[in-house]
């Protein structure tokens, strides 16, 4: 299909290590002077990266485009779902929404989107010496092997070899890779060239056996046993599972505490904070208060409205308006600075049901979703601090009233966004990515009573070096890239 060489890692299981892995290699191939593209065929995900020409993608091909040296595109993560409910998702196909469906539709409109898919990949591969691409999920999830366009479906149209990779640290690493065979179709287990094994931790050759075992049983050679690496936490991740372990540096200058809603997107705009040594910031888990904080942060959302009555249901409202009255500070983003105002609109039912919904009321403003999704790239000065910033829109409605005559960010191009109360306590805007921006992210610190000692993006620079060299030192690299056809 195209004059690139390619390899597809897929995994036992989610969260095993496929998309830091890709990620990894991206960097060390590229270090060695090849023209690398990552590629991800189906992603579920609702913290998405915007592109140069306005389209979305998930956060992951994001990093592993940049862990390349090349911009992000589209075609990078053709279709992308993103979760509205338990049952539905939301529908981006290259870029744009397509529409939404329950999974049970879902699956029988999946014959119809490999098009799009192996479209997107010999753009992808036109471009390129190597793809890497990563699979979704696992292929042993063989009752959804119909119609597949993420895994093994994908990698017999296009003709990719596959790496399985097994996680170690969750257990049972043995019957993960071994009962991945077992289930697979001949024709899909003769995909596999090799396996690796992920998160290894204590002394590697306890395990010498274990890879002998794996290696006599499939009949896949394998490739590296590689070690648990620590530093993945500096980097953003995917899913908002791992939310949940951010909570540590109790003796820090400052608390900073995030509401974890139910369908949470784009939650690596607080990523920045997690890293500030002087920033004690908590992921508020449902069924936990909030807790006492200097600044108090409403994320964005998936589902504005269901998220609102979610939040709701928590008794963080109740929380919320007991840290407005200690004189705290709030900010919302994107959905959480929708949920700030009076009232939040779905008339077409865009994020669901179609209704409509009393908000928090901490703001003068009212937002009705309707119109096309905004997909950009901003930058401008943030009125409440006096810094420039640099970041993104992502969201759909419009949010008016008088509040907005004192917005928060001042755009580039003449534009404002957002809103503050005449206290200037209550702030939210539609921008993502502020914290991201040094200059940001240290003017809203020093604005709460400490400083900021980070380089962002030279952290995340430098921990993709750390990781093409993790990965360097414990596969061989030559016998990948010998595989990929």
């Amino acid at each position: 299909m195209s004059r690139a060489r390619a390899l597809m890692l897929q995994g036992t299981g989610s969260d095993v290590g496929k998309s830091l892995i890709v990620a990894g290699l991206c960097r060390a191939f590229a270090a060695r002077g090849l023209n690398v593209r990552p590629f991800k065929p189906q992603n579920m995900s609702n913290n998405a990266a915007v592109t140069s020409d306005g389209r979305e993608i998930g956060r992951a091909q994001a990093l592993q485009a940049r862990a390349a040296g090349v911009a992000p595109t589209a075609d990078m993560n053709p279709i992308l779902l993103k979760p509205q409910s338990d049952i539905g998702a939301q529908i981006v196909v290259q870029g744009r929404v397509f529409g939404a469906a329950e999974a049970r539709a879902y699956q029988d409109l999946k014959p119809r989107l490999m098009a799009a898919v192996l479209d997107s990949y010999v753009r992808v591969s036109e471009q390129a010496d190597l793809v890497l691409v990563e699979g979704a999920g696992s292929p042993a999830e063989v009752n959804l092997r119909r119609g597949d366009i993420a895994n093994m479906g994908f990698a017999r149209a296009a003709d990719v070899p596959v790496v399985l990779i097994g996680d170690i640290d969750r257990g049972g690493v043995i019957a993960q890779l071994v009962g991945t065979q077992a289930v697979l179709a001949p024709e899909d287990a003769a995909m596999i060239v090799g396996f690796l094994v992920n998160k290894f931790r204590g002394d590697a050759s306890l395990f010498d056996d274990g890879m002998r075992f794996i290696a006599e049983r499939t009949g896949w050679p394998a490739l590296g046993l590689i070690p648990f690496f620590p530093p993945a936490h500096r980097l953003p991740a995917e899913d908002a599972l791992v939310l949940d372990g951010h909570r540590d540096k109790s003796a820090a200058a400052i608390t900073i505490a995030v509401a974890q809603l139910s369908r949470i997107a784009n939650f690596d705009d607080f990523d920045p904070l997690r890293l500030e040594p002087n920033v004690r910031l908590v992921m508020a888990r449902p069924g936990e208060p909030l807790p006492l904080a200097d600044l108090v942060i409403l994320p964005g959302s998936k589902a504005t409205i269901a998220d609102l009555a979610f939040f709701r249901v928590q008794g963080w409202d109740i929380d919320l308006m007991a840290h407005v009255r200690r004189g705290g500070r709030v900010l919302g983003l994107c959905g959480g600075y929708q949920m700030l105002g009076r009232c939040v609109a779905d008339p077409g039912g865009i994020e669901g049901p179609a209704d409509e919904a009393r908000g928090l009321g901490l703001l003068d403003v009212e937002t009705v979703l309707a119109g096309e999704k905004t997909l950009r790239a901003v930058e401008g000065l943030c009125l409440a601090n006096g810094a420039p910033f640099s970041g993104y829109e992502m969201h759909i409605g419009r949010t008016q009233g008088p509040d907005c005559a004192r917005p928060l960010l001042s755009l580039a191009d003449g534009r404002a966004d957002g809103a503050i109360s005449p206290n200037g306590r209550i702030m939210g805007a539609y921008a993502h990515g502020l914290f991201a921006d040094d200059a940001q992210r240290a003017a809203w610190l020093a604005t709460l009573g400490t400083s900021s000692s980070l380089g962002y993006d030279a952290t995340i620079e430098r921990t993709l070096d750390e990781l093409a060299a993790h990965l360097a030192a414990h596969i061989d690299l030559d016998r990948l890239l010998a595989l990929a056809r």
